[in-house]
């Protein structure tokens, strides 16, 4: 496990793509800095803020990471990339959640029950879903041309 993209997602700001081959850090770094595609982002993205994670909590526990997994993951990542450059939200949304569901079904414990259940009061209102800070809690994030009941927007790092 990397998680070489959470600190890279901090420091570097815009939209990037990291494309990794293997190892820990990535191959290479895809950025985009187009002010009016960055401002397209923030006024569709909405965070949830989510609760913390007991203190027994393991994300790894029956881990099942599959060729096929990562193989669904990353085309949903294709998918992500390629809406999102091209300001189509129906796509990113359905390629935002496709990404959840491939994330879950290789690492099952980044949901629990009631993350499943904050999911079902936001699902049939938004584009697409995904977790972010799952490992210890964190936001769900939405995708939405509407604003999300008690949901927070983000600022890209320009």
């Amino acid at each position: 496990m990397s998680g070489s993209q959470d600190s890279l997602g901090i420091v570097y700001p815009g939209l990037n793509r990291l494309y990794y081959r293997g190892d820990y850090w990535p191959e290479s770094i895809e950025s985009v800095d187009n002010p009016e595609l960055l401002k397209w982002i923030e006024e569709r993205i909405w965070l949830i803020p989510l609760f913390p994670r007991l203190a027994t909590y393991d994300v790894l526990v029956d881990t099942r990471v599959t060729p096929d997994g990562v193989v669904r993951l990353s085309k949903a990542a294709d998918d992500c990339w390629q809406a999102l450059l091209s300001k189509d939200v129906a796509t990113w949304g359905k390629a935002f959640s496709a990404s959840f569901d491939a994330q879950i079904a290789m690492f099952p414990n980044m949901v629990t029950p009631e993350i499943l259940c904050v999911l079902e009061k936001y699902r049939a209102d938004v584009y697409g879903w995904k977790l972010s800070g799952a490992g210890g809690g964190g936001y769900f994030v939405f995708v939405s041309e509407q604003p999300v009941p008690n949901g927070i927007q983000i600022r890209i790092r320009r």
